[in-house]
């Protein structure tokens, strides 16, 4: 039986949902019933929809209690609001039921996995925060606590390991009908790594092996592991804490990455060939992985950011939103991503111009800083909720642009930039001048090893978000907007004279 705790927080959640006009809301990006929201949990596939569940605090657009938001859609971009799944009413989570994954069980049942928080005083009278690893089980909507949570307590963790920092559990079923679960941890070191554990039944668990460890080199705690195989590879993906930007790769800070290897499914066996970030913008972390039906893999993170995500109007109703579903594969070794397919039967009213001249600014030559000062937009090269498929090359391939600027949710005041530098293998993204009042971060820069006479790129806008797919998908900046949606121009502006061909659909 559901707990006065949840039961409050499902009554409150649908009360307040009626407030928030739809139109205040990303087009097809999850926002949260009410309140906040961090990172997706249990991202599945369950009785015939995809199930997202998410952090949660309903009561606030801050950072509080946590909670399991949950939703359901048919293809990961129109989704249904269902009552909260979880909340923290039992003494092993009574401070917070923080991020874990999901699976079917054999008999049909829907099993959740996710770390409970618990904060007790120790010895010399400090308040410190234990976290386990319990489990709950239901029917897509009610679950219900298991009575022997939790499953895996610090007994298991191996000597030395943290039992402060052990969380966001992730789990899999084997061809032989087994279960495994990766559960980040931070070693004596300090630094990240992940714990394996295995079950026959998905209740009771023994450790098999460190399945993974940083060894102090990105970051410190990784969290919120995912792991599976793709087109031939292990890939690990993770969100590293207070990393140290390495070049144009990794940038300080939560950050992401991707590790690509070799894996031995017999042994567990993982081995790394391959490290790269997922995300070079300013908005992702925490990402999760579902198989669709046909077998595709797709991706999901938080569009968000640890060191901005205060920096936000308190009286909002609803603070968090995921990321657009992205498509991946392993290309030429790098984790390829693409919009998920399903977008492209959103798209209406097309606008398509080829070969279009651009030509040079005087003023953008002159100056290190952008603005749409001498830019161009183009008739029906407009919106907040588009598709833009755009190719960029010179005019004359012996004047080749130093600087290709594309401002978004633009007018004479507010604009986003994303900056083309071909002879530095340069982009960038910019928003300082997008509205925000606080000093968060606003740039990003990605090194890009373009090698042909044309730019290729694709933006994804959706009121409140750009994301911004490099060379096919290879690379791919995402960001949060907090721009009125009422700044709608698209403008263009080169230091050479260029040619542009460019493709808009409304979403």
């Amino acid at each position: 039986m559901n707990s006065q705790t949840l039961r409050e927080a499902r009554k409150y959640e649908e009360a307040q949902e009626k407030l928030i006009a739809k139109e205040t809301r990303p087009k097809f990006h999850l926002t949260p019933r009410v309140g906040w929201m961090n990172d997706p949990n249990g991202l599945c596939y369950y009785e015939g929809k995809y199930h997202m569940f998410y952090q949660y605090h309903p009561y606030d657009a801050h950072w509080g209690p946590m909670h399991w938001g949950h939703a359901v859609s048919t293809d990961l971009l129109h989704w249904e609001f269902l009552p909260a799944a979880l909340a923290p009413d039992e003494f092993y989570d009574k401070d917070g039921v923080f991020s874990g994954s999901a699976i079917t069980l054999e008999d049909g049942r829907h099993l959740l996995m996710y770390t409970g928080v618990m904060k007790r005083t120790v010895e010399n009278g400090q308040m410190k925060e234990f976290q386990t690893q319990c489990v709950a089980v239901g029917d897509g909507i009610d679950y219900e606590k298991y009575e022997n949570n939790p499953v895996i307590n610090a007994d298991l963790i191996p000597e030395g390991s943290s039992k402060t920092d052990f969380r966001d559990p992730k789990i899999w079923k084997k061809a032989d009908g087994t279960y495994r679960v990766l559960v980040a941890n931070r070693a004596a070191d300090g630094s990240g790594q992940l714990l394996l554990f295995k079950s026959n039944d998905c209740f009771k668990w023994e450790f098999e092996k460190v399945f993974a460890s940083n060894k102090g080199r990105y970051g410190l705690m990784w969290e919120c592991p995912d792991f599976f195989e793709l087109d031939g590879k292990g890939v690990l993906l993770t969100s590293p804490q207070d990393m140290l930007p390495e070049g144009f790769e990794f940038h300080n800070g939560n950050g992401n990455i991707c590790i690509i290897g070799g894996y031995d499914d017999a042994t567990d066996s993982f081995t790394e060939e391959k490290v790269q970030a997922v995300d070079y913008g300013i908005d992702y972390y925490a990402m999760q992985t579902v198989e669709m039906i046909d077998g595709r893999r797709v991706m999901i993170g938080w569009m968000q950011n640890w060191d901005t995500a205060g920096a936000h109007d308190a009286r909002e109703p609803w603070f968090g939103q995921m990321a657009l579903p992205r498509e991946i594969s392993i290309k030429d070794g790098r984790l390829r991503q693409w919009p998920i397919k399903e977008l492209e039967a959103m798209r209406s009213g097309k606008v398509e111009y080829n070969n279009f001249e651009i030509s040079a600014t005087t003023d953008l030559k002159d100056r290190d800083s952008e603005s749409i000062d001498g830019a161009i937009s183009l008739e029906g090269i407009n919106g907040r909720c588009v598709d833009l498929e755009l190719e960029v090359r010179p005019k004359d391939v012996d004047a080749m642009f130093d600087k290709f600027v594309i401002s978004i949710a633009a007018d004479e005041k507010y604009h986003t930039d994303i900056v083309l530098r071909p002879k530095e293998n340069i982009a960038k993204i910019d928003r300082k001048f997008s509205g925000s009042r606080r000093a968060i971060v606003h740039q990003r820069r990605a090194h890009i090893p373009w090698n042909k006479d044309s730019i290729k790129l694709r933006i994804v806008m959706d009121r409140y978000s750009m994301e911004v797919f490099f060379e096919d998908g290879l690379y791919v900046m995402t960001a949060s907007l907090p721009t009125d949606v009422s700044c709608d121009g698209i403008f263009f502006n080169t230091n050479e004279d260029a040619i542009l061909n460019i493709v808009k659909y409304d979403l």
